[in-house]
């Protein structure tokens, strides 16, 4: 099992020594990765389920930060939880995530994209909430396509974008993954038809995450692909058991992703050594 670590920006603060602090205790702690989410604009009254999000909670830009975690350590792999893909033009982001991997040394491995859950959101960027997924789709298509081009340019005609001739250099240091995340069963599907991966959604509860996982490992055989090349990740707890992981595992679980409870830093450095030391990380 490889075990990842989530850094919310409303809960822990854009502090830059709070966020290097947190990478390099986390990368010395033997954490795999290091995740960041995203929403590119928040409003009054906005909600996700029940829970309202106050405006002016202050979601970092995800790429950025990742690209300062980046210059502040050494061998800790890099992800989004999730970036909202339909809200941003694949052209423009191939190149930005490119540009990160190589700056990194290769460790933009674990992209992570959802499709968004806020109606206001996607007005506020230009997008059609009804058609989230269906752009979502094409810009996956799209990204892929770009970092597999050469020098002669690629073209793509979509129902979203379409170009001629297009390259986008620097290419990712090898095949960059796109993982899917998501709650709802369109993110299983998508994850089985056209992921890397597929980490459901936080919002879930234990049997509706593993029957999301199972769809997207019923859809991945449907559309003719292999489940088990998909990497399935869970959002768990720093207080979960050995017994807890070993039974996630044996759902074909490979990677679990943590938050810590407190952002005062000597705490939460005791919390993540407590959490290493009883898997065995570093």
């Amino acid at each position: 099992m490889k075990f990842g670590i989530s850094y919310s920006t409303p809960f822990f603060g854009t502090d830059p020594d709070m966020i290097a602090g947190f990478a390099r205790d986390a990368e010395e702690c033997g954490f795999e990765s290091l995740y960041l989410p995203e929403h590119v604009a928040l409003h009054p009254g906005a909600k996700i389920g029940p829970m309202e999000l106050p405006p002016s909670l202050p979601y970092a830009d995800p790429l950025e930060c990742l690209s300062f975690v980046a210059a502040v350590t050494d061998r800790i792999l890099l992800g989004t939880g999730v970036l909202l893909l339909p809200y941003h033009h694949p052209v423009v982001l191939a190149k930005r995530l490119a540009t990160v991997d190589v700056l990194s040394g290769g460790r933009m491995r674990l992209l992570t994209v959802g499709v968004g859950a806020l109606p206001g959101e996607a007005r506020a960027a230009g997008v059609d909430f009804a058609t989230r997924g269906r752009r979502a789709d094409e810009a996956i298509d799209v990204l892929r396509l770009l970092w597999a081009g050469g020098e002669e340019g690629v073209d793509f005609d979509g129902e979203f974008f379409s170009f001629e001739g297009v390259c986008s250099f620097p290419k990712p240091l090898a095949a960059l993954p796109v993982h899917v995340g998501g709650s709802s069963t369109a993110s299983a599907r998508r994850a089985g038809r056209r992921g890397d991966g597929y980490f459901p959604g936080g919002r879930l509860t234990a049997p509706e995450r593993g029957r999301q996982l199972d769809l997207a490992r019923t859809t991945a055989q449907e559309a003719g692909r292999d489940p088990d090349a998909l990497q399935y990740t869970r959002w768990g707890s720093l207080d979960m058991s050995t017994e807890d992981v070993e039974e996630l595992a044996a759902q074909g679980v490979t990677r679990v992703v943590v938050t810590p409870g407190t952002a005062e830093p000597a705490r939460r450095r005791e919390e993540l050594a407590a959490f290493a030391a009883r898997f065995g990380l570093g």
